[in-house]
């Protein structure tokens, strides 16, 4: 029988019902806006220093980076929206991640082949037609996470079992390999915190941390005794002689070691406040080079521009996502939180060895610092990584 439905049903039903507003609420409140703000500070602050080094500088190229970077954080928040949607818990997605991966290293393969060669590492694809270049290394470090997430999360995958070990460094070690033989040192040492922090997070036993620390104690001492002897050098000339001006910084404060001296210099001049934006004098002088200030060296510009009181807003601001990133860990199921502890490894390890490398803490390696310095690639795989984030944190919530 069909049931009747009175007019006074009608208005319980409807009564009942959310609406619009509620539903737009709602969904509004899946999202971790602690992660949001953090995020549009960090993006705030590199448009708004890379349209100052683009002032400074004064060519034509300079000045078109604020707007090509504008429309990258466009996109880039597109991609950042549509992946926050997904639901990380669907078969579909572990087996898109598996896709994903392997499509990666085919692009690391070709960039090879037919890749850009920019500042001596042929690290580069161009997109023809868009005027775009991508560089492979970056969304392989998301889909190496996606995959090492969903081989840690699987019940047959055994984190303190050796060959299951193996596996995952077996996966971690391809892109590494590709990436080193553009040759991008940089980018190809940030798989190896990203492994070991999902290995950490899912229960890899402290004897077997220690073995794998010596092994790679013996293999990194081996491979730099290699290098200073030049039995079978691996490494270019100009990089062997960063890593000797990164022990012995005046050793050669005109060549080698120039920028590194300069960047440092920048940072030390600003003093506590800054001497205020636009006014820095090692960019717009040239002594710190036009080509890499509002890239590699863009913390120095903060530095000397904004001080010490910048320089802490800023890390400030990566310490509060990072953490957010952490609680999402914390919250999630094993998949959603070995894919939140990659994800909070790629970026400590980029800001660290960033900002590292302007205050002398670490060689000159040429990797991003994330969200700030200029670059289309790591922008996208950041925000894309955010995005994913704000999945985990989303379906979080839904199960609360």
């Amino acid at each position: 029988m069909l049931r009747h439905y009175s007019k006074f049903d009608r208005r319980e039903y409807h009564e009942s019902a959310p609406s619009a507003v509620a539903r737009l609420r709602a969904f509004f409140a899946g999202y971790d806006w602690l992660q949001i703000f953090a995020l549009l500070i960090l993006l705030s602050a590199g448009l708004l220093f890379i349209y100052s080094t683009g002032q400074q500088v004064g060519t034509a190229a300079s000045h078109s980076y604020f707007g090509k970077q504008l429309q990258w954080l466009l996109l880039g928040g597109g991609l950042w929206f549509l992946v926050s949607l997904i639901d990380c818990r669907k078969i579909w997605f572990q087996v898109f991640a598996v896709l994903f991966y392997i499509a990666s290293l085919v692009l690391l393969v070709v960039v090879l082949r037919i890749g850009i060669k920019v500042n001596g590492a042929v690290s580069w694809l161009s997109i023809p037609g868009v005027g775009f270049r991508l560089q492979p290394a970056e969304p392989a470090k998301i889909a190496t996470i996606l995959l090492l997430a969903g081989m840690f999360s699987s019940p047959l995958f055994k984190v303190n079992n050796i060959f299951c070990l193996g596996l995952a460094g077996v996966v971690t070690l391809l892109p590494f390999l590709l990436i080193a033989r553009q040759p991008d040192f940089g980018s190809a040492m940030v798989f190896l915190p990203i492994l070991a922090g999902i290995a950490y997070a899912a229960g890899l036993r402290w004897r077997h941390i220690l073995t794998l620390g010596a092994i790679v104690l013996v293999i990194g001492g081996g491979a730099a005794l290699n290098e200073i002897y030049q039995y079978k050098p691996f490494l270019k000339t100009y990089q062997r002689n960063r890593i000797k001006v990164f022990f012995q910084p005046d050793s050669d404060p005109h060549n080698s070691g120039y920028n590194q001296r300069q960047a440092r210099l920048a940072v030390g001049s600003g003093g506590f406040s800054g001497k205020g934006i636009g006014q820095g004098t090692q960019n717009s002088l040239g002594f710190l080079p036009h080509t890499i200030s509002n890239n590699d060296f863009i913390f120095s510009v903060i530095a000397e521009e904004t001080g010490y009181l910048g320089c802490f807003l800023l890390i400030a601001s990566y310490a509060l996502l990072l953490a957010t990133a952490i609680r999402t860990a914390w919250d999630s199921d094993f998949f959603g939180r070995y894919i939140a502890v990659g994800i909070a490894c790629m970026i400590f390890t980029h800001c660290f060895v960033n900002i590292g490398m302007s205050i002398g803490l670490a060689p000159i390696t040429g990797i991003p610092l994330p969200f700030v310095s200029y670059g289309g690639s790591f922008l996208l795989t950041g925000l894309l990584s955010c995005g994913l984030l704000q999945a985990v944190y989303r379906r979080n919530r839904q199960k609360e």
